[in-house]
C-alpha cells in the first residue's frame, strides 16, 4: 500500500511540474520573441517564417530609434514620476480606506463598499472623454497630475487590501494599539502598514505595470513631446505614416518592459514572504 501512494504521488508530482513548466514556458515565449525581435530587420519580421535565432540588425534599429522622435531618457523619466507617484497613492489610499471597512463599525460601510464595487465594474473609457473635458476647462491638459491624482481612488486596490485585511489584520491588535494612547493615523502608519507588507508589494506590482503601460489616458491628456510616456512613444513609432520599423519598435517595447522586470523582482520577495506566513498560520 506504501508502495502504490509513493509512486502515485511521485507522478502527481511529475505531472504537476511538467504542466507547471510548460506554463512557464509559454508566458516566457512572447518575451523571447519579443528580444529575437529587435536584433532583425522589418523585412525578416514581416517574413512568413518564426525564428528563434537573432539576427544582425540590432546596431541598425538603435540608429533608427536615434534618427526618430523617440527619446528614451524623457520617457523612462516621464513614466517613472507617472507610476511611481500614482503607485504610492494607490497603495496607501487603498490601504487606508480598506482599514476604515475593516476597524471601524460604522452605519454606511456595506453600502460604501457596494459602490466602490459598482465603480469598479464601469470602464474607465466611458469616464475618459468626461474627465478630459473637465481637465480641459480647468487648464490641467499636457499635465503629470490628472495621470497621477487619481490613483488615490482605486476601487481594485480597495477590494485587494480589504480581503487581505480580513484574513491577516488582528483587530486586537489595534484595540491594545488604542488602549495605549496611540493615534489612528499613529496605529494604522506604524502598525496596520507594516503587517500588510505581501499586499503592498502584489498591489504595488499591479498599480505600477497599470500605471506605466497606460496609453488611453496619456495619449488624451498629454500634448508635448517633452511629457510623452514610454508607451506613448512606441505607439507613435507604430503610427508612422511613411514606414513602421517593426524591428525598432520591438527594441523600444524591450526597453518599455525591462523596468517592469525590475520592479516585481524586487518585490517578489514579499509576496513569497506573505505566501509562507499564510502556510504557517493555516
Amino acid at each position: 500500500m506504501r508502495r502504490k501512494i509513493s509512486s502515485g504521488h511521485v507522478a502527481f508530482r511529475i505531472i504537476a511540474y511538467t504542466v507547471c513548466l510548460l506554463l512557464a514556458l509559454l508566458s516566457i515565449f512572447p518575451f523571447v520573441i519579443m528580444l529575437i525581435n529587435m536584433t532583425r530587420s522589418t523585412p525578416e519580421i514581416q517574413g512568413a517564417t518564426l525564428s528563434l535565432i537573432p539576427s544582425t540588425h540590432f546596431m541598425d534599429n538603435i540608429q533608427i530609434l536615434d534618427g526618430k522622435s523617440f527619446n528614451a531618457i524623457i520617457g523612462f523619466k516621464n513614466s517613472f514620476i507617472i507610476s511611481a507617484s500614482a503607485t504610492l497613492l494607490t497603495l496607501y489610499f487603498s490601504a487606508l480606506t480598506a482599514h476604515a471597512l475593516i476597524a471601524y463599525n460604522w452605519k454606511m460601510r456595506k453600502p460604501f463598499f457596494t459602490f466602490i464595487m459598482a465603480v469598479m465594474m464601469i470602464p474607465a473609457q466611458i469616464t475618459g472623454i468626461g474627465f478630459f473635458q473637465f481637465m480641459y476647462k480647468i487648464g490641467m491638459t499636457n499635465n503629470f497630475l490628472p495621470l497621477i491624482i487619481p490613483a488615490m481612488a482605486a476601487p481594485a486596490g480597495v477590494f485587494f487590501m480589504r480581503q487581505f485585511m480580513l484574513a491577516s489584520l488582528p483587530l486586537d491588535l489595534l484595540e491594545a494599539a488604542r488602549i495605549d494612547g496611540a493615534h489612528e493615523f499613529y496605529t494604522f502608519n506604524r502598525i496596520v502598514l507594516p503587517l500588510m507588507k505581501p499586499a503592498l508589494a502584489t498591489q504595488g506590482i499591479f498599480a505600477f505595470v497599470t500605471s506605466w503601460n497606460a496609453l488611453f489616458m496619456p495619449m488624451v491628456l498629454l500634448t508635448s513631446s517633452a511629457n510623452y510616456t514610454m508607451p506613448l512613444m512606441v505607439q507613435l513609432l507604430r503610427g508612422d505614416i511613411y514606414k513602421t520599423e517593426y524591428g525598432a519598435v520591438y527594441l523600444a517595447l524591450t526597453m518599455t518592459v525591462l523596468p517592469l522586470f525590475i520592479v516585481y523582482f524586487s518585490l517578489s520577495k514579499y509576496i513569497i514572504a506573505g505566501v509562507a506566513l499564510g502556510g504557517v498560520k493555516g
